[in-house]
Order: C-alpha cells, then sequence, then structure tokens
C-alpha cells in the first residue's frame, strides 16, 4: 500500500497516498483548481500554468497538475498573488487568440471561454497579437478541421497523439513566440499519418480542433421533397447521446433517440446494428474459409491472423504503418459501409425508390466514419454508398436547433426492413464487442452448441486492458467442421493504436501467435470516439461500457445469425454469405500510404 501523506490546502488537512499531485489532493477537498493543458488521460505536462497554487515558503508558484505532495506541505489555492497569476496567463492566452467566439463551433463548450468567464476577463493590459500572427486553417480534410487561430498550444493533442494513438501526426514545431502545433512539414491534415480518430478534438479544450461538420447539408436533404433521407445510427450513439442532454454518463437513451431522428424528418430511421449482425455472418464465414484453406488445404498464401475491418482509424493506421498486413485484414466493409451499400440497392428495391433520390446519413460515435464515407473504395452502389457522417454531438446540435425536448419523448421503434438486430450487433461498440458477437455465432456454426460461456457472455475479452488475449477450445464440431476437432481458437483483443501498435510489433517479432485480431482505434472502442460528447474519461467510457452490455443483455435476440432481418437479406438479396453479390457490395481492399 503506498504510503500516505498529510498535507493542508487553504488551511484544510487532508491525506492522500504519496504519488498524488496537489491537484488530486485539492480534488479529495472538492477545491476546484483551474487546468488547461492537464487531462486525465494524458501523462501529466505543466505547460499552460493555469493550475498555479502558492506553496507556503517557496519563492515561486507551483503547477497544481505536476506537482507532488510531500509530508508537512501547505498549499494556498485562492491567495491574491495566485488569482493574479492565473488571470494574467489567460489574458496572455487570449491575446493570441482568435476571439470570434460567437461563431466558433466550440462555442458553450470551450474551457478556454469558461475560464476567461469565471475570471471575468473583459479587457487585457497585453496587446492583441491575433493580427501579427500567420494563421492557418486547414479544412482539407472531411473529418477533421484544424485552426491555428484557436490554439493555446497546451499540447494536450501532440500527447494525445503520441502517447495514446502513436501516430505522431502532430507535433511542436519552433521555440518562444514562434512556437506552433504543426504536421510533418506543415502538410495538411489529410496528406499526413492522421488515423482520423478524433481523440485530439476530444482532448482539445478550445475550437483548434473539431469534427467537420454536414449539419446544413443534412437539413438540406431533409428539406428537398425529391429526396429520401435514411439515417442509421451506431450501437455506441445510444450509450453517449443522452450526455448531451444531462443525463448520466452511460444513459441508455435508444428510443428516445429514435423518437427525435422521426422528429427531425428522416423518411426512415434504421439501425447499423442490423448491418453489424451482417458483418458477423460475412467476417465469421471469412475467418472459418481462412482456417480451412490454411488447415485442410494447406494453403500457404492465406493470411493469418485475420484482423476485424470494422474501425476505419485502425485501417488507415495499418495503410500507413503496417502495410505489409493489409492482407491480414478482413475483406469486409465495416457495418456502416455496408448499411450504405444496401441502403442504395436492396433498401431502394423493396421501397421501390430510385437510388438517385435516396440520401444515406450515418450517426457515428467516429470522425474517421467521415473519412470512411469518403473513401473511393465505398461507391459500390454505384453512388456514394454514405452521403454524410454526423457525430453524436452533431445530432445532439441538430436535435436542439430543431427544439426537440429530447428528455420528455416517448420511446419509439426502428423502422423496419434493416432496423432489427441483435445484442451481438449492439456490443460492437464496445472493444471486445466484435470478437465476442462473431465467436458466438462462428462457434455455434462449427460445433452446433452455443459458445461454453454462461448467458452468452465470453467474458475473457471483455474488460478495458488494453491488450486482452482469449483462446476457445473446439471439441465435437459438425461433420463440414472436422478438421478443427481440438483446434485452440487464439484470439486477441486492442484498443487505442498505442496498445495496438504494441500487438503489431509482436506480431512482427514472432513473439505473438493468434488466429483473429480484433483492433479499434479509440480507447474503450466505439464508445470512447472522437465523435462522443465531451468530457470523456476512463470512469465515463466504463459507464458507457456498462451500459452497451446492459442492452445487449435486455434484448431477445443475441446471436447475430438469428436475426430474421439477415436470414430475410439473403434468401431474397444477397444468396450466401461470401457469395457473388455479397462479395460486390459488402466487401473491399485497402492501400498502402506513405508515413509522413
Amino acid at each position: 500500500m503506498s504510503k500516505m501523506i498529510n498535507l493542508t490546502i487553504n488551511g484544510i488537512a487532508v491525506s492522500i497516498e504519496q504519488s498524488k499531485t496537489v491537484l488530486e489532493a485539492a480534488e479529495k477537498l472538492n477545491i476546484t483548481i483551474p487546468v488547461l493543458c492537464y487531462h486525465k488521460d494524458l501523462c501529466i505536462a505543466g505547460n499552460c500554468r493555469v493550475c498555479v497554487v502558492e506553496q507556503i515558503g517557496s519563492q515561486k508558484l507551483i503547477p497544481a497538475c505536476a506537482t507532488p505532495v510531500f509530508e508537512g506541505m501547505e498549499i494556498q489555492t485562492n491567495s491574491l498573488v495566485v488569482r493574479n497569476s492565473r488571470k494574467h496567463i489567460i489574458e496572455l492566452l487570449l491575446s493570441e487568440h482568435n476571439a470570434d467566439c460567437t461563431k466558433c463551433y466550440k462555442n458553450g463548450s470551450c474551457e478556454l471561454q469558461e475560464l476567461a468567464s469565471e475570471y471575468k476577463i473583459t479587457n487585457s493590459d497585453f496587446i492583441d497579437l491575433v493580427p501579427l500572427k500567420n494563421y492557418k486553417y486547414d479544412d482539407l480534410s472531411p473529418s477533421i478541421i484544424k485552426d491555428d487561430s484557436k490554439c493555446i498550444r497546451c499540447q494536450r493533442c501532440v500527447r494525445t497523439c503520441n502517447e495514446i494513438q502513436h501516430l505522431s501526426a502532430l507535433e511542436v514545431a519552433y521555440k518562444g513566440d514562434h512556437m506552433k502545433i504543426s504536421t510533418f512539414a506543415e502538410k495538411p491534415m489529410n496528406d499526413v499519418v492522421c488515423s482520423n480518430c478524433g481523440q485530439c478534438i476530444i482532448h482539445c479544450p478550445t475550437g483548434a480542433l473539431v469534427e467537420k461538420n454536414y449539419i446544413e447539408e443534412v437539413w438540406d436533404a431533409l428539406g428537398d421533397p425529391n429526396k429520401h433521407v435514411v439515417v442509421q445510427t451506431a450501437p455506441a450513439v445510444r450509450v453517449g447521446l443522452g450526455e448531451e442532454f444531462e443525463s448520466k454518463s452511460g444513459d441508455r437513451v435508444t428510443g428516445k433517440m429514435v423518437a427525435a431522428l422521426k422528429r427531425l424528418g428522416f423518411d426512415s430511421v434504421l439501425d447499423t446494428d442490423f448491418s453489424a449482425d451482417l458483418t458477423i455472418m460475412e467476417e465469421g464465414t471469412e475467418l472459418l474459409t481462412r482456417l480451412k484453406q490454411a488447415l485442410v488445404d494447406g494453403d500457404k498464401k492465406v493470411q493469418l491472423p485475420m484482423f476485424t475491418s470494422c474501425s476505419p482509424g485502425w485501417i488507415k493506421f495499418v495503410e500507413h504503418t503496417f502495410p505489409e498486413y493489409l492482407n491480414n485484414l478482413s475483406t469486409c466493409k465495416s457495418p456502416q459501409q455496408m448499411f450504405g451499400a444496401l441502403a442504395k440497392t436492396y433498401y431502394a428495391q423493396k421501397r421501390s425508390i430510385p437510388a438517385e433520390n435516396i440520401v444515406s446519413v450515418s450517426v457515428m460515435p467516429c470522425t474517421a466514419k467521415k473519412f470512411e464515407a469518403n473513401r473511393p473504395e465505398m461507391r459500390d452502389s454505384g453512388y456514394q454508398d454514405v452521403d454524410y457522417v454526423l457525430t453524436t454531438r452533431e445530432l445532439a446540435i441538430m436535435i436542439k436547433q430543431a427544439g426537440i425536448e429530447f428528455n420528455n419523448l416517448e420511446q419509439d421503434n426502428f423502422d423496419k426492413l434493416m432496423g432489427n438486430s441483435t445484442g451481438a450487433a449492439v456490443i460492437f461498440g464496445a472493444t471486445g464487442g466484435v470478437m465476442e458477437a462473431a465467436l458466438r455465432t462462428a462457434y455455434e456454426i462449427v460445433t452446433g452448441r452455443e459458445v461454453p460461456f454462461k448467458n452468452l457472455e465470453i467474458l475473457p475479452v471483455r474488460g478495458i486492458e488494453g491488450i486482452k488475449e482469449a483462446s476457445i477450445l473446439i471439441e465435437n464440431p459438425v461433420d463440414d467442421w472436422k478438421f478443427l476437432d481440438g483446434v485452440e481458437l487464439k484470439c486477441a483483443i486492442a484498443h487505442g493504436l498505442e496498445n495496438a501498435h504494441q500487438l503489431m510489433t509482436n506480431l512482427k517479432n514472432g513473439k505473438s501467435e493468434y488466429h483473429f485480431v480484433e483492433i479499434m482505434a479509440c480507447p474503450g472502442g466505439c464508445l470512447g470516439g472522437g465523435g462522443q460528447p465531451i468530457p470523456t474519461s476512463p470512469e465515463i467510457r466504463k459507464k458507457r461500457m456498462e451500459a452497451i452490455y446492459a442492452e445487449d443483455g435486455a434484448m431477445p435476440l443475441r446471436k447475430s445469425h438469428e436475426n430474421p432481418e439477415i436470414v430475410q437479406i439473403y434468401k431474397e438479396f444477397l444468396d450466401k454469405p461470401l457469395g457473388h453479390k455479397s462479395h460486390k457490395l459488402l466487401h473491399t481492399h485497402y492501400t498502402p500510404r506513405e508515413r509522413y
């Protein structure tokens, strides 16, 4: 057990573990110390100095977030010198900050704006440096906008990109007054090794990094009487959206979300979970096919382990960082893109609507989905399969713009035809969920029995550990799969690209052997995506994960192959998994990219 340290803050005694900081000790006493560069997800930096406090006996102020406690320490958080220092720091930040707050996308949720309001910064002793700065504005990416005029150089984004995502797409350039957050050779975000995951957006305290929003384009489509607008919603949205309307973290708002979408005017409100079930049918069949080719046919060209392909941030990471493993990726499109391809083919056919009149919208927890929807590979319907991607936050904005009292809405249900799903699809929103869903179906196909875990809960693949390993022994398979008798199917799961890099490096160095690997780009999986409500934290992600599994447990059907709409679409349209039509519409390929 860690040694306990005794100190006083504002004359109040407190005891806390030796490894803790002054900031954490203050939190224990419910004393708020303002922060900007600090974030619970990231390593301690102490860059911005907004959190300075007075240490009795010291001649200089100290950063609360970066100073460890020690025995007998005396701290003042609200002395005159502390208040003046914080006010001057905020004034200095504002002096070179483009303060067009009323037009800023982060207006109302900007941490710098909150501090300026709290400290009543109405004028400044410092000159306005904004006209002297040659700021850059980069909106070339379909996912992320980078506005240097809003940057306060706290370096949260740099630490996020390095520590959590192992990308280094963002870095600190130059020194002193010329210091800035830049990309390699100051290239546009779209041209560097950016995964579009949006974790930088989640952690940015101002409007320097925001998602490129498509709200007005969707409003235009909804107002066009010649367009039939279909919307799909990802599983993680239903456990995050409520936070934008003051619900507790992890509250499930599925029915209210559906009701709100219908009030917004969407012609059909459908569920990405439907195509998540479809993904399991295609991906599970692909895995079993690869195993047969390797174990029975002796085909040494078969690429194992097979990696999941649902996370577009992970896909782009592989394209840049481990292109030699591209053939190990499942050829399955993500559920979003499967849905989009079917919306303009199967759905159009069933509803007798010309495909060119259908506008396909998705609501995702993920900014990388915007990039994915714009990939040239994603046009197998003959059109762009998904026209517009909204984040969870963007949907909340639209609901508020429409004057909808979200918390007072009655529960409603998804529309039929691509609106039915199972619990296996819901858990796609959590790290390990795709693996668990696939194992529920693949094991039953191979053995004719349910997976040997209580209530279908494959606990070894669940949890928030960065890298998880699991195995399942196949015994007494049915006749078609006798070759798998006695095979121990080895699986691995990773979330966050730092963990993905570690797992991939182990594979590359021959330290690990698996048959099937699931990787999600964002911490916690999709529920921690870059388009989810802000703030996010380990505690919030845990609550969302609990909600995901609770939704699964409450579903009447919990295995993808039991979804009656999945059975129907194969009977009426797709023929069979990995068949000719499904291969054309639901599968794709990826290409290597330069690593800048």
